[in-house]
């Protein structure tokens, strides 16, 4: 962490304004309720938006210094209510993939992961570690299924008897206590995707009133539409607000499944279930490799997983399940989208990155299952993976529905490789491919889902609106220009037109640049 202090800005104002207080003219304010863009000049006071005004109603005097965004529109700091980044405060390194967006805010603890809080003594404690370590975006976590599951198991496979329920529960109070929004689950990886439903409302259920359930659902291929009901269900029968987390339609052959997805979704608003979507803009998606095997064969710990990588007879029974495209009951990849589009993105060695399981069965001379087998054997199981899942005509059919929050689900940077282009340009990319060049959204419509809408619906406090008394999150973006540039081979490339990020009225990123001090915290719910 580098306590570097930022240098002046273009426009001769101090990062941190020398009298506290910060004059921002020119811009078209997008204040993320969803509001026509407006010409106004706003202030900044104590790290909080102090007013805004039309243009030339408040003078530069009186202390304040001037920022000129003349040309560039300026809006809440993004919030991403999906990532992967819970470790990454406690990295040397600053993980500067958000922030270099516009996004000041990350929700984390999706998909049922989040940190063990065992080696730290308790959540309270592990929260305190990473508090000490400092953050780039504010911090906003959700405790993951899994870690409840992990830590009250104690490693051993199967399914919770009723001491381990409670072990879980008491465990969900501890967390909730130390400041969680909520808490997640995976059903697609173990433990979730062996968990049943009842034993999930039961976790929910426990949830104050206002926090959030998180869901990656059970198959979002051929069973979408039962998954959805699932989530349904849970909202309904606890009460709780639930979000369904990255909503697609996964498999070539269930392309177009997202229209009964929201429908359902829509049907449930109505029925009083509070329940909401988030997409990240792009036609692939990302996980682990093993997430193609079936969940038979995942269950349990790495060592099982192990085990069932050495054995021939286990493999074979797998490599049938796989490549028999009839419905075995789970979301079966390989079968939906072909070994063709699913490229490797890193490996622990870092070899065969970026390219697809069929090429690399022809470069090993070796069926394309029994790539798999061997990458997951040689590689110690840190395989990941880039699924081109999707088609793009979903993705914006998501895109657009009112309750839909935009996300990047960006997997940690320690993995390295080749990750998913999404963790560098998510938002950048709905601004410039899906507002300027597809018109998909008009750019107030896209602000609110990039910060209002989450804010709402995750509770995220005094943030997602420019409005007086709230925290100054700020990005101020050209809309001529904002754009990704980060690519499947080349994705860690810095997005276009983010002119300058400010956090708590200190601007941490100008022209594409971070100013090496983190001003992010963690955040407890509103």
């Amino acid at each position: 962490m580098s306590a570097t202090s930022p240098p002046p800005t273009a426009s001769g104002a101090s990062a941190t304004p020398r009298g506290g207080a910060l004059l921002i003219t020119g811009a078209t304010v997008l204040d993320g309720t969803g509001a026509a863009p407006r010409p106004a000049d706003v202030t900044v006071a104590a790290g909080r938006i102090a007013a805004v005004a039309p243009p030339g109603t408040l003078a530069p005097g009186d202390g304040y210094d001037t920022l000129d965004a003349t040309g560039l529109a300026l809006a809440p700091g993004f919030i991403d209510p999906h990532s992967h980044a819970d470790g990454s405060p406690l990295e040397s390194e600053d993980d500067t993939s958000k922030i270099l967006q516009g996004i000041t805010t990350e929700i984390v603890g999706n998909c049922g992961q989040s940190p063990d809080p065992g080696p730290y003594g308790g959540f309270g404690a592990l929260f305190e570690r990473l508090d000490a370590s400092g953050y780039v975006t504010h911090y906003c976590p959700l405790v993951g299924h899994g870690a409840l599951y992990e830590a009250a198991m104690g490693g051993r496979p199967g399914p919770p008897d009723r001491d381990d329920a409670r072990r879980m529960g008491a465990l969900l109070d501890e967390a909730v206590e130390a400041g969680v929004f909520g808490m997640s689950s995976g059903l697609i990886y173990p433990p979730g995707l062996y968990t049943e439903p009842d034993d999930l409302v039961d976790l929910a259920g426990r949830l104050p009133e206002g926090r959030i359930y998180a869901t990656h659902m059970r198959d979002e291929g051929r069973h979408l539409g039962r998954s959805v009901e699932e989530a349904v269900m849970l909202g309904a029968r606890t009460g709780r607000r639930v979000q369904v987390s990255h909503l697609k339609a996964a498999g070539v052959p269930f392309w177009g499944g997202v229209d009964d997805a929201l429908a359902r979704l829509d049907r449930a608003r109505a029925e009083g279930v509070d329940v909401n979507q988030d997409v990240y803009p792009y036609d692939a998606s990302s996980t682990t490799l093993h997430a193609v095997l079936p969940p038979w064969f995942q269950e349990g710990d790495d060592a099982l997983l192990r085990q069932r990588l050495a054995d021939p007879r286990q493999i074979e029974r797998a490599r049938a399940e796989v490549e028999d495209p009839t419905d075995h009951g789970w979301e079966n990849i390989v079968a939906g989208d072909g070994y063709d589009r699913i490229m490797v993105s890193s490996t622990r060695s870092h070899s065969h990155e970026g390219a697809t399981l069929a090429q690399l069965a022809e470069k090993l001379d070796m069926a394309p299952f029994d790539v798999i087998v061997h990458l997951l054997r040689t590689e110690d199981l840190q395989v990941h993976m880039v699924d081109f899942s999707m088609d793009e005509r979903d993705v914006e059919t998501v895109l657009r529905a009112p309750r839909t929050s935009v996300c990047t689900d960006g997997l940690p940077i320690d993995l390295g490789g080749k990750p998913h282009p999404r963790l560098y340009g998510s938002f950048p990319r709905v601004l410039g491919r899906y507002v300027r060049e597809r018109g998909v959204l008009d750019l107030a419509t896209a602000v609110h889902k990039m910060t209002g809408l989450t804010a709402e619906v995750f509770g995220v406090p005094e943030r997602g609106r420019i409005a007086p008394g709230l925290v100054a999150d700020l990005v101020a973006f050209d809309p001529a220009t904002v754009g990704d540039t980060a690519t499947y081979q080349e994705p860690r490339r810095t997005p276009a037109g983010i002119r300058w990020v400010m956090q708590s009225g200190h601007v941490v990123v100008r022209d594409g640049r971070w100013l090496g001090t983190r001003r992010g915290a963690r955040l407890t719910p509103a």
